[in-house]
């Protein structure tokens, strides 16, 4: 065993300058794979007008020609990615994803802007696996939750910094020059996460020795989905999903059909609000699970059950309200609680599985998160729109999204279900 392995299993490692540097970098290409993906819902109503297609045309484009190369590749990335260099699995896709958002701001119809969703998907699905590997190499399981807490502001950043300038782009260059502003940086960030970050050692962070395990895909799903407390947070994973998903391709249709207002309007309002909001709900559950008793294991997976319940009536407030004060604060309350769960579920998922199965695990998870939830999530939305439009006008929209205050409350009882096996669990995947 190395000097530098020990090191990490008594914790020196955990928040090293290099560790730090690699978590940050790491941020960084989140941030910019929820951009390149979100931004598309934000110029929906100009490309319907322009294109002169249906809405539940344009929730297949931006659900599910993104989600089917997306999910579906995400699993053998995952495979390649607990046994090959994961960092140069996320430099090349990071390069290929900015590439693809930049073309979509050339697309001349609507079958090549979802040529471009599935191009862009396919190169997304390299990203949040194996970074989510990548980091369980660098923290250790206690540190975890926490670290990938602060991985997962990066929509948080996304929607505060970026998103609001992608909407001033679109309101005064076009939304064509707003995917193309949006693509460029990735390419160049690409080739400087490639040249400075480096591949930690598989399992430098763990406690106990591992043997290695097969290299066969299909025993390691079976593990995988013999394990009770994965199998829930999955199922949990999945209805938060088609909440995320729905909710971030429709808000900006919802607010501009609702309450008349501009695109730069929705922008700014979404970015500070949800960005802001949604960053110190993720950060103070990294924060309460990362300072928790090491005897109360089980609240690890209890306290993100209990801010998805709670997104629930948040959701269903933001979307009934009609006063301006009331529909921002069921808004607010629904950004803050919605993404508490994203850290400590995949800590929760890598933790149950074993050290070569990590990446897939978290594959898994965004595979029917993404396959169910995104492609499901924004398409039921579109199909409800035009069924209701003829008797609801522009209003159809607001009891179409009604089905993002369900799915979080049936996500938060699947993870409060998870915690009940999530201990033992965590004890067979390291008894090998």
């Amino acid at each position: 065993m190395s000097e530098t392995a020990n090191a990490k299993r008594q914790g020196a490692g955990d928040w090293s300058p290099n560790a730090v540097y690699t978590l940050v970098f790491l941020c960084l290409i989140s941030v910019f794979n929820y951009l390149d993906r979100s931004i598309l819902g934000l110029a929906l109503p100009l490309i319907k007008a322009e294109m002169h297609v249906t809405d539940a045309q344009l929730g297949l484009v931006s659900g599910l020609a993104f989600v089917l190369f997306y999910s579906i590749l995400g699993v053998p990335i995952a495979w390649a990615a607990d046994r090959w260099n994961r960092r140069n699995i996320i430099a090349i896709g990071f390069a290929f994803w900015s590439a693809m958002t930049v073309l979509t701001g050339f697309v001349a119809n609507i079958w090549q802007l979802a040529l471009t969703r599935f191009l862009m998907g396919a190169g997304e699905a390299t990203g949040l696996a194996p970074s989510n590997s990548i980091l369980s190499d660098t923290f250790r399981a206690e540190r975890r939750p926490l670290a990938l807490a602060i991985f997962g502001l990066a929509s948080s950043i996304a929607f505060v910094v970026l998103f609001p300038l992608a909407g001033w782009i679109a309101e005064h260059h076009g939304w064509r020059a707003m995917f193309i502003c949006a693509g460029v940086p990735g390419v160049l960030f690409a080739l400087v996460f490639f040249l400075t970050v480096k591949e930690p050692e598989r399992g430098a962070t763990e406690t106990a020795p591992t043997r290695k395990l097969p290299e066969n895909i299909a025993a390691s799903l079976r593990y995988l989905f013999k394990t009770r407390s994965y199998v829930f947070i999955l199922a949990g994973a999945t209805f938060m999903g088609a909440n995320v998903f729905a909710a971030g391709a429709w808000t900006p249709t919802f607010l501009s059909r609702v309450h008349d207002m501009s695109m730069a309007e929705v922008a700014a309002s979404i970015g500070p609000v949800r960005g802001i909001l949604g960053a110190l709900g993720v950060l103070l559950g990294g924060v309460m699970i990362d300072r928790l008793n090491p005897r109360y294991v089980s609240w690890r997976i209890k306290i993100p059950a209990i801010a998805c319940i709670l997104a629930g009536p948040a959701e269903a407030l933001f979307l009934l309200g009609d006063p301006k004060a009331l529909w921002l604060l069921g808004f607010a309350a629904t950004s803050f609680f919605t993404l508490i769960h994203q850290g400590p579920i995949f800590a929760a998922a890598m933790n149950v599985a074993r050290i070569r199965m990590r990446a897939l695990a978290i594959a898994v998870l965004v595979f029917c998160a993404s396959l169910l939830g995104q492609a499901a999530g924004p398409l039921i939305v579109g199909v409800l729109n035009d069924m209701l439009e003829p008797q609801l006008g522009k209003l159809a929209v607001r009891y179409s999204l009604l089905i993002i205050a369900v799915t979080p409350v049936l996500s938060g009882l699947c993870f409060w279900l998870a915690a009940a096996s999530y201990e033992g669990d965590m004890a067979r995947a390291t008894d090998e």
